[in-house]
């Protein structure tokens, strides 16, 4: 049984229809983006884009199955920074952090991320996933960096 799927436009995701149903997504498209465009809750330590407090996060990771475990990503905490190395390294692990449930599950043996800035004032998260069964899955995303501290 698939997920419903979803399409990541740049600035967000849609659901897919063709002939006016909602389509399924049987790989792991859908899972990526949920897991990457999703707010992770902040840790403690993280310094907040806009200087609020709101840490952000899913209300159900309270209730998860397993302890401690979370929905999305850190990206979001990216929305203020420039385009320099650091910030660059912190989304590879944002994201890295964010998908490591695939290789926790079993889904996946290895993933890799690759982060670019493909031009100015856009983020690139080129996302390799090697499955278990020897398959591989490939993504690309463009994320405008003002866009992150929406998302």
């Amino acid at each position: 049984m698939g997920d419903i799927a979803l399409k990541w436009d740049g600035t967000g995701a849609d659901l897919v229809f063709e002939d006016g149903d909602l389509v399924i997504d049987d790989g792991l498209q859908t899972a990526v983006i949920v897991s990457l465009f999703s707010d992770r809750r902040a840790r403690a330590d993280d310094t907040l884009p806009d200087g609020s407090t709101d840490r952000r996060g899913w209300w159900a990771d309270q209730l998860a199955e397993v302890p401690g475990d979370q929905l999305g990503s850190r990206l979001w905490l990216l929305g203020r920074e420039k385009e320099l190395p650091e910030p660059m390294r912190r989304a590879r692990d944002y994201a890295l952090e964010a998908l490591s449930w695939l290789t926790e599950d079993g889904i996946a043996a290895s993933i890799d991320v690759q982060p670019s800035v493909p031009r100015r004032g856009v983020l690139g998260l080129a996302v390799a996933i090697n499955r278990r069964d020897g398959g591989r899955e490939s993504y690309q995303f463009e994320i405008l960096w003002e866009a992150m501290n929406g998302l």
